[in-house]
């Protein structure tokens, strides 16, 4: 479970990345230490920055840029892909928009899920049936971001290969059933700067988005390098930073990692503040578990915390869509 963490780690997932295939990867004294520091992080924090993830630098950037050239676009030109039930809640959404516990957000965003086709997973999926709508400007954006998914669903698969080793399983734990389909969410993320928000919202507040856990797996956010907003809460209650640093994810693990390890890594609350004056973006993209599978705690975490199902099951596909009914005003 966290402590009470007053600083980040950082993970260089660079001896993982080159083993993560291979069948005896656990073995290699690099990987070793990588699985002793990821177990540490996901003990202690629920959070920690990761560098050598082979993820061009030169593409993380231009994620950002051209999110920052769609947000500076006029409203009308960004409402012609709005989001909205029948399109599967997918889609352009304005400040304010995003609910977090019943508080408006002050954030606007391009929501962005896996296809979900007519009938792929019953009545389960129906709310989220559907394509994701791109924007024709910037007329890059879609194949950029696209290559971008394909690229974080692959480093988050090798990411979770290490974590089941720290979690005492094999590196394939959480694929197969559990997440070889993975589901994946990917939120383009603006946030105005501290005056502009303050004269469209009310003064008090200015929380960009509110405190929350993530609902799957993994996340890695990819953030502005030079503005510092997101903020982590440990046990004591502190606010502790997620100062920017650049050529890295911010990682951070999600509600099913939470069930799968019988509560022995948390999901860490969270929330953001944009207190500069110029506008922020970010992108966070989410890895999930496969859509319909039922999570719950695997036995070597039940024996590794003490025998006793600390935690019920969940199906990840409800948990999500409850939120997704619950998140937007539309």
């Amino acid at each position: 479970m966290s402590t009470n963490f007053k600083s980040i780690p950082l993970i260089d997932m660079g001896p993982l990345m080159a083993k993560c295939d291979e069948p005896d990867m656990g073995a290699d004294p690099g990987v070793a230490e990588v699985v002793r520091q990821l177990d540490q992080a996901c003990r202690e924090a629920g959070f920690f920055y990761v560098k050598g993830h082979g993820i061009p630098d030169s593409l993380i950037k231009k994620v950002r840029t051209l999110t920052h050239e769609f947000f500076e676009l006029p409203y009308e030109e960004k409402l012609k892909i709005k989001m909205t039930p029948a399109a599967g809640y997918r889609g352009y959404q304005r400040l304010r928009e995003n609910i977090t516990k019943g508080v408006p957000d002050m954030h606007e965003a391009i929501d962005c899920y896996r296809e979900v086709r007519q009938g792929m997973y019953g009545d389960l999926g129906k709310v989220l049936e559907g394509c994701d709508q791109w924007p024709v400007n910037p007329p890059d954006l879609k194949p950029i971001m696209e290559e971008y998914i394909s690229l974080c669903t692959e480093l988050s698969r090798k990411i979770m290969r290490g974590i089941a080793l720290a979690l005492g399983g094999s590196p394939s734990e959480f694929e197969g059933q559990r997440a070889g389909d993975p589901f994946w969410v990917l939120r383009i993320l603006g946030y105005p700067g501290a005056s502009k928000a303050n004269v469209l919202g009310n003064p008090e507040n200015d929380i960009g988005c509110g405190a929350h856990t993530d609902y799957g797996l993994l996340t890695l956010l990819n953030q502005d390098d030079d503005i510092t907003a997101l903020q982590v809460k440990n046990l004591s209650g502190e606010w502790i930073s997620a100062v920017p640093v650049p050529g890295t994810f911010v990682c951070n693990i999600g509600d099913m990692l939470k069930i799968w390890s019988n509560g022995f890594y948390d999901a860490t609350v969270h929330r953001v503040i944009n207190s500069c004056p110029r506008y922020r973006v970010c992108v966070a993209y989410f890895y999930e578990p496969n859509f319909d599978v039922l999570v719950e705690p695997l036995d070597v975490c039940v024996r590794r915390t003490g025998g006793t199902k600390k935690l019920g099951r969940a199906c990840y596909g409800e948990h999500l869509v409850s939120k997704v009914l619950t998140n937007f005003v539309v």
